[in-house]
C-alpha cells in the first residue's frame, strides 16, 4: 500500500498547482536568464524576463521571535510575500501587521488581508488550509512544535521551525516522521539553528573536522546568563491561558532553559560530534525562580559520545552571575573556542598560540536561513534538516531528564524506549491545564 503522505499527490489540489506554478515560473525565468548571458542583443530587443515566482509565506506565532522570523525573510528575499498570519491573541497578528506595513523597506511583500488575520489555538490550521499559503514560520512555544511541523508537511507545505523542536520522546518521534514525509514529498523544513549558517561557526567546525587541533579529546560547552522573561498573571485568566501566557516556566511548553535555550550549544557540540551523545548523567536546581514556575536555573550534565569522549555541559540563569555562552573543544593538538552571538571563534595549539580567528556576525547568520530556505524551494531542491535539530533537541531533553530523575540516562533509552509525552490530553484554553510542579530527583520517575 502506498502511503497518502509518501508524494506529492498528498497534498491538495491547490497546493499542486501552486507548486506548478512556482517550478514553471522558476524555469521561464532560468531560460531566460541563460538566453540573455549567451546571446548578444541590440537594445531595445531584450526579451520581457518571466514573472518570478513569490513564495507566500504564513506566520504561526506573532510574537517576538515570530516577528523577528518573518523580518528577517522579508528583509534578505526578494521574492516573497506574506499573506497570513495566525497567533493565539488576535491583537497580536494585528499589531504585527500594522508594524510590518509601516516598514517602508517591504511595500507589496506585505499582503495579509483581514480575512487571512487568524486567532485562537486552532488559528494555525486556517493557515495551514490556505491554498495561496507555500511555506509557513512557525514560532509557538516549542511544546507545538512536533504536531505542528508534522501537519504542515501533510498538508503540503514548506516549513520553518524555531528551535527547539520537540521537548520530549514523543515529540522527537514526530519530528522524525515529518522529516521522513518532507524528504518524499519535497518540501523544505529549515530550523532555527542560525549557527549552522554562521561563517565564523562553520569555518571553525570545518576546520575541527579537517584536523585542525588532532583527535578531539572533549570539551565545555556553556550557556550561562543572568535571565529570563516572566509574566504575571492577569486577572480573569483560567489556568490554561495562563501557562500559554508564560509558557517559558512550564515545561511542557518550552522544556526548560537547556531545551528552550541551550539547544543552540548542544547543537553546536552534536555538529562538532557527527552526532548526538550515548548518556548522559546530571544535576541541578532551583534557588531564585518564582513558586510558580517550574524552571530549574541551573542544570549541569556530563554528556558522553561515542570514543568516551565527555562534554561538560552547563546552562544558568541566575541573576548577578557571571555569563558564558561558549564551545570549547579540546584536541590533541590545540583547541577551538567557538562563542556565541557576535563574538567569534578561534584555534590555538597546545602552547596558547593563535593559528587561526575569525569574527562573528549573528545577524548575518539570522537571515541567512531565510534565504537558503527560499532558494531552495525555488531550485527545486528542497533543504530538509529536521533530523538533526530534532536529535539535539531531545539531546537538550536527555540531559533534563537526567538531571531532573539523578539517574544515568542513556541515548537508546529516549529513542527506543521512553514514553514520555508532556503534551495535555484535553487541551482546553479556559480549562485547568497541565499539572504543575518542579522537577526533585530521587522523586521525578524515569519515564
Amino acid at each position: 500500500m502506498t502511503d497518502k503522505h509518501s508524494s506529492d499527490s498528498s497534498a491538495s489540489p491547490q497546493t499542486q498547482n501552486r507548486r506548478r506554478f512556482i517550478k514553471q515560473s522558476g524555469a521561464a525565468s532560468a531560460a531566460v536568464a541563460s538566453a540573455m548571458a549567451t546571446t548578444r542583443m541590440i537594445r531595445g530587443d531584450e526579451p520581457q524576463a518571466a514573472t518570478a515566482p513569490k513564495i507566500r509565506i504564513g506566520l504561526v506565532g506573532a510574537g517576538g521571535r515570530g516577528a523577528g522570523a518573518v523580518t528577517d525573510s522579508l528583509a534578505i528575499n526578494d521574492n516573497v510575500q506574506l499573506v497570513a498570519i495566525a497567533d493565539l491573541e488576535a491583537a497580536t497578528g494585528e499589531s504585527l501587521r500594522r508594524r510590518l506595513k509601516r516598514n517602508q523597506d517591504f511595500g507589496d511583500k506585505i499582503a495579509v488581508e483581514d480575512t487571512s488575520l487568524h486567532s485562537g489555538l486552532d488559528g494555525y490550521k486556517r493557515v495551514l488550509d490556505d491554498p495561496n499559503v507555500d511555506l509557513v514560520l512557525f514560532a509557538t512555544p516549542p511544546g507545538f512544535r512536533p504536531s505542528y511541523v508534522l501537519e504542515a508537511v501533510e498538508a503540503g507545505k514548506h516549513v520553518f521551525a524555531e528551535k527547539p523542536t520537540c521537548v520530549d520522546p514523543v515529540g522527537h518521534k514526530a519530528c522524525i516522521e515529518a522529516d521522513e514525509k518532507a524528504r518524499a514529498n519535497k518540501t523544505a523544513i529549515v530550523t532555527g539553528t542560525q549557527y549552522r549558517r554562521q561563517t565564523n561557526y562553520v569555518e571553525a567546525i570545518r576546520r575541527i573536522h579537517e584536523g585542525a587541533i588532532g583527535e578531539i579529546i572533549s570539551g565545555t560547552a556553556r550557556y550561562c546568563s543572568n535571565g529570563i522573561w516572566y509574566k504575571q498573571r492577569k486577572e480573569g485568566m483560567s489556568d490554561m491561558e495562563y501557562q500559554l501566557y508564560n509558557w517559558m516556566h512550564f515545561i511542557w511548553l518550552s522544556g526548560d532553559q537547556i531545551t528552550e535555550q541551550a539547544v543552540h550549544n548542544i547543537d553546536t557540540i552534536n555538529w562538532i560530534m557527527g552526532g548526538p551523545p550515548e548518556t548522559a548523567y546530571g544535576g541541578g536546581g532551583r534557588f531564585t525562580r518564582p513558586e510558580d514556575s517550574e524552571m530549574w536555573d541551573n542544570v549541569a550534565v556530563d554528556y558522553v559520545y561515542p570514543g568516551n569522549r565527555v562534554i561538560s555541559f552547563m546552562c544558568r540563569q541566575i541573576p548577578s552571575t557571571q555569563g558564558d555562552n561558549s564551545n570549547v573543544i579540546y584536541g590533541s593538538e590545540g583547541i577551538a573556542t567557538i562563542k556565541g552571538g557576535n563574538s567569534g571563534a578561534s584555534i590555538v595549539d597546545r602552547n596558547g598560540k593563535t593559528i587561526w580567528e575569525m569574527p562573528g556576525d549573528i545577524g548575518a547568520a539570522y537571515k541567512q536561513e531565510h534565504k537558503d530556505l527560499v532558494d531552495s524551494i525555488l531550485a527545486e531542491k528542497p533543504i530538509v534538516e529536521l533530523r538533526d535539530t530534532a536529535d539535539s533537541s531531545l539531546t537538550a531533553v536527555l540531559g533534563r531528564m537526567a538531571a531532573y530523575t539523578g539517574q544515568k540516562v542513556s541515548w537508546d533509552f529516549l529513542t527506543n524506549e521512553s514514553k514520555l509525552d508532556l503534551f495535555p490530553k484535553d487541551l482546553n484554553i479556559k480549562g485547568p491545564g497541565a499539572p504543575v510542579g518542579f522537577a526533585v530527583p530521587g522523586q521525578q520517575k524515569l519515564v
